[in-house]
């Protein structure tokens, strides 16, 4: 074997280990892209519930008109946020704000019997379990991704190439760490 035949093995061996590095980068991001989807369509189901909820409770809740109010204002601002960042602190803000709702709900016990209001309690249980899970699940492949981008060898084939770290979702305030509690049961 000659010493061409040598190089173009090792050069081809090189070209295969960078496709492959190249290609786990390019599935890992497109997990990230795919974890956030599924965030963002949970978050946007809750948003979803809002004007039902509001409408529930707005009888019932008519000196509460400010949280009532709030609430719907970051809905409108939902759709208006691009970032994960703008849509994490929009989504800690209507945390607080249901929070104040379910609390304030308890001093209504003709809402908390009210079937709408049942219902709608569960669709919100229901979809906080599941923006949890999309959080762990967004939160693990980013992580995944960032620790990939960054260890040799795959750092030098990310940076070739232009990927770039992505955000974790977090929850910026020890306020919004607290579940949203949406049992009007007890």
């Amino acid at each position: 074997m000659g010493p061409l035949v040598i190089v173009l093995i090792v050069i081809a061996v090189l070209v295969l280990i960078v496709i492959k590095l190249y290609n786990d980068l390019v599935k890992l991001r497109q997990k990230v892209r795919n974890g956030w989807s599924q965030i963002d369509v949970q978050l946007q189901r809750r948003f979803d519930l809002i004007p039902n909820l509001v409408d529930t409770v707005k009888g019932y809740m008519a000196h509460e008109s400010s949280v009532l109010e709030k609430v719907t204002e970051l809905r409108s601002s939902w759709a208006n946020a691009t970032s994960i960042k703008e849509k994490s602190n929009l989504d800690n803000e209507l945390s607080g704000a249901l929070k104040t709702i379910m609390a304030v709900s308890e001093n209504y016990p003709d809402l908390k019997a009210n079937q709408n209001f049942s219902q709608l309690q569960e669709e919100l249980q229901n979809t906080e379990n599941k923006i949890a899970f999309s959080r762990q699940f967004y939160n693990d492949v980013a992580t995944k991704y960032n620790t990939k981008i960054e260890v040799v060898p795959s750092n030098i084939i990310a940076n070739m190439f232009g990927f770039k770290p992505e955000e974790l979702f977090q929850v910026d305030t020890a306020e919004a760490r607290k579940n949203v509690k949406v049992d009007f049961n007890n």
